[in-house]
């Protein structure tokens, strides 16, 4: 009863802010109005399942690069299915993300950064995992709407003796850039409109400010890198346009 207790508020607050969501979309007559509601359904059932799971391994080497060998699949995957599902385009989309991710946390650990403990590593890891799939889908997303947009443009290139990538290569470095701007506004905001998730996290855990703001400044630096490796190679894959593409859904 105490544990029940001590939930509810959370479960009325969480529930009227789904049900704000929904009716604000369903009065603007948004498509999918109520696919915000079911994300934070999933994401709180999944949530509970993973800190009932993360409780036990969260010290344990092995089953943390297992934790995160998860994490990274199903954000390749959800990166993959926003781009246009394609056995060959998830092989494209992982290899991008795991370099962009494994060189990036080769400099925090290597470095000394961040100390490489099983509990370090699955927190940097899941950030910069999650950070990744959504700058993938960003870039991915934006250069096939602005190759749609502007086809007759590249078709004059191609026209002209123009090879695949030259014809859209202001196309993609523009899709790169787009994709980054949420990371760079974040970045250049942090501690004047947004104390991030890491940051107030890492004090919660016992950390001092300044270690806090040491570990969040690491972390910021790491979804930056990794976004901007992972962008740029997820468009060279991509950019190569010989047909036009078809509407993304």
């Amino acid at each position: 009863m105490t544990d029940l207790a001590t939930f509810t508020p959370t479960l009325l607050g969480v529930g009227l802010l789904m049900a704000l969501t929904v009716a604000v979309l369903r009065a603007y007559k948004a498509p999918h109005s109520t696919a915000p509601a079911v994300a934070i359904l999933r994401g709180a059932a999944q949530l509970a399942v993973i800190s009932l799971v993360l409780s036990g391994i969260i010290t344990e080497p092995l089953f943390v690069g297992l934790a995160l060998l998860v994490m990274f699949t199903v954000a390749a995957t959800v990166a993959t299915r926003r781009l246009g599902w394609a056995w060959q385009k998830l092989v494209f989309v992982g290899a991008a993300m795991a370099a962009g991710v494994a060189l990036t946390l080769a400099i925090v650990f290597l470095t000394g950064a961040i100390s490489f403990t099983p509990r370090f590593a699955l927190a940097v890891g899941g950030i910069i995992i999650g950070n990744a799939m959504t700058i993938t889908t960003l870039a991915g997303r934006r250069f096939t709407e602005s190759v749609i947009a502007r086809w007759e443009e590249v078709e004059g290139w191609l026209a002209l003796g123009a090879t695949p990538r030259q014809s859209t290569l202001e196309l993609a470095r523009g899709a790169v850039y787009s994709a980054l701007i949420p990371s760079t506004d974040q970045t250049k905001t942090t501690g004047l409109v947004t104390l991030p998730g890491a940051f107030v996290g890492a004090i919660f855990g016992g950390l001092s400010p300044l270690e806090a703001g040491r570990f969040q400044i690491v972390v910021l630096a790491s979804i930056m890198a990794a976004g901007a490796v992972t962008a740029v190679l997820i468009i060279t894959f991509l950019a190569p346009v010989r047909v036009k593409p078809a509407a993304l859904g």
